[in-house]
């Protein structure tokens, strides 16, 4: 019993840690996706439109992970790996769908979204963002 459930820890700091990278890695997939330093944008420039894509990029990668996590294989192993695939799946799915946003929108969705005026594009880019994430969700489940 006691085994198991050291396992059964050690295995929730491990999916942790690789979620936590995930969510690194999408911070800096929207950092790369935006114009300028995503960090100078939301925390010292106080930017709602930059806030609100990395909300929900952080969001649906968490959503990813989680998914990925409660329909994991009942190997450790292979839990892992497809939770690692699957993250990384989802954060290319979502730079797909900010560049297909961008070519479908006037002007450049970069810029608009590091715009010091809060504009309705930001959030459209959020929801789409989130859109994908649960796209991946659906096909994990």
């Amino acid at each position: 019993m006691l085994e198991d459930l050291l396992s059964g820890a050690w295995q929730s700091v491990v999916f942790g840690v690789v979620g936590v990278g995930l969510m690194a890695a999408g911070f800096v997939l929207v950092d790369l996706l935006t114009p300028g330093k995503l960090r100078e944008l939301i925390w010292i420039h106080r930017n709602a439109n930059a806030g609100l894509l990395l909300a929900a990029n952080q969001l649906g990668i968490a959503g990813i992970v989680f998914t990925a996590i409660l329909t994991s294989y009942s190997d450790f192993a292979k839990g892992l790996a497809s939770t690692v695939i699957f993250g990384l799946v989802g954060l290319a799915i979502m730079a797909l769908a900010f560049f297909v946003l961008d070519l479908l929108t006037p002007g450049r969705l970069g810029e608009v979204i590091c715009s010091d005026e809060p504009h309705p594009v930001a959030r459209v880019s959020a929801a789409t963002h989130f859109g994908a994430a649960l796209i991946v969700c659906a096909c994990i489940a």
